[in-house]
């Protein structure tokens, strides 16, 4: 059975359950078998950088950190269901992939 398969990638975890909601809603509408959405692990980018610009001075840190949710979902092949949900609008800051896989 082939099915497409959406990967799903954000640093705002709230757009990506939107998204996942509106594929789940028009999933239920066309009656095509979803398996998901699945977490994927949540990548987590630090970055430490000194407060004070020159060496002198004390050695305070300031510490930055970015997260990456993943999200996966697997969805039948319907081409109705497909256009569907192409027609979704995506936020800003959502990278969005769809591959159709066996």
């Amino acid at each position: 059975m082939q099915k497409a398969r959406i990967k799903l990638a954000s640093t705002d975890i709230d757009k990506i359950n939107e998204i996942c909601a509106n594929i789940k809603e028009i999933a239920d509408k066309t009656g095509v078998k979803l398996r998901g959405p699945i977490p994927l692990p949540t990548k987590t980018l630090k970055v430490t950088t000194r407060k004070s610009p020159d060496g002198e001075g004390k050695a305070s840190w300031e510490r930055y950190e970015m997260r990456i949710h993943k999200r996966l979902i697997d969805i039948g092949v319907d081409e109705r269901a497909l256009r569907l949900v192409m027609r979704v609008p995506i936020p800003e800051g959502l990278n969005i992939e769809i591959e159709m896989v066996e």
